[in-house]
């Protein structure tokens, strides 16, 4: 008898009366790992994570400064009544998902603003050279057994293991962000579609704000690919909640060269051009301009010193930032 006969056939026909499940589905970003074997969405185990943090060194760089000026008699009249390891700046190493939930207890709801730089290209180890003496040699690093864990918990299933270490990583800073607190993400063109989805599913997409454009203007390009050279990465800006009259600062920056403007105002909602007392219209010399999307940066060489303190905008009380170990 064929396997399609009417005796096999569903006792049931999906159609307008009875849609199947998929015609139903949301707009949704899964990966293995997601759900667990009974559908159920797998949580973030906070309480199994947290642990005390170890205090290695205190370094009070102001106080130091002052006693190697003969200062030190009127800094510590200043700083009277703080403690000598009262501060406000943390440097912590260790496996950022562990830390995070560790600093919940302290700090949940209270950090305002959170910059993340995790891993780009799906697939990259964590062995360097360091450059040592004169930093004429190197000498190759390879993965510690916490590195190789890391590696392990993140590439094990290729994008599905990377999806589910960034959705774990991201809920707990969500709840380490105050009401107007905001994350700043950066990334580049092997991630950035699905962490955007990623970032809309745990933020919301009514708190996404901005992708901002890291432009390096003087990068070496390989022409020998045929593509238009990649000469930008992506930093994707949300805020924790509308609700909560997120914190933004607005820069300026100096332009090379002052250009004439015109002076605009408003009038009954609507932007109109500003005129004198005679109809004419006013324009002025503006030496500055609004940072926009697009942040114009140098490609640091490998031989370059220098570095960039990210995100013009971080002029908050309370900043965390979180690098992959």
């Amino acid at each position: 008898m064929p396997a399609n006969s009417d005796k096999d056939a569903p006792s049931f026909q999906w159609g307008p009366t009875n849609p199947h499940p998929l015609a139903k589905m949301h707009t949704e970003l899964v990966w293995e790992g997601k759900y667990d074997e009974f559908g159920r969405r797998r949580e973030v185990d906070v309480a199994a994570l947290s642990m005390p943090m170890q205090r290695i060194e205190t370094v009070d760089e102001p106080r130091q400064r002052a006693e190697a000026q003969g200062q030190l008699a009127m800094f510590e009249k200043q700083m009277a009544g703080r403690k000598r390891d009262d501060f406000r700046n943390r440097l912590i190493w260790g496996e950022n998902k562990l830390v995070m939930a560790s600093l919940l207890k302290e700090f949940k709801g209270s950090i305002d603003l959170i910059y993340i730089d995790p891993p780009f290209d799906v697939g990259a180890d964590f062995t360097m050279d360091v450059p040592i003496g004169d930093e004429k040699e190197t000498v190759g690093k390879d993965q510690s057994t916490l590195e190789m864990v890391a590696y392990r918990d993140m590439w094990g299933k290729g994008t599905d293991s990377y999806l589910h270490m960034m959705y774990e990583r991201l809920s707990l800073m969500k709840e380490l962000l105050s009401e107007k607190g905001s994350i700043y993400v950066h990334c580049d063109w092997h991630m950035s579609a699905q962490l955007r989805f990623l970032l809309n599913e745990v933020f919301g997409v009514e708190n996404f704000r901005n992708e901002l454009y890291w432009y390096y203007y003087n990068k070496m390009h390989d022409v020998r690919k045929p593509i238009f050279p990649r000469a930008t990465d992506t930093i994707f800006f949300y805020v924790k909640s509308t609700n909560g009259h997120p914190i933004f600062n607005r820069q300026k920056e100096k332009r090379d060269k002052a250009v004439t403007q015109l002076v605009r105002k408003k009038v009954g909602g609507k932007m109109v051009n500003a005129r004198d007392e005679d109809g004419n219209v006013l324009y002025r010399e503006a030496t500055d301009r609004t940072v926009d999307n697009v942040w114009r940066l140098s490609m640091l060489q490998p031989a370059d010193l220098t570095q960039y303190l990210l995100n013009p905008a971080s002029k908050h009380i309370g900043c965390a930032v979180f690098r992959q170990c």
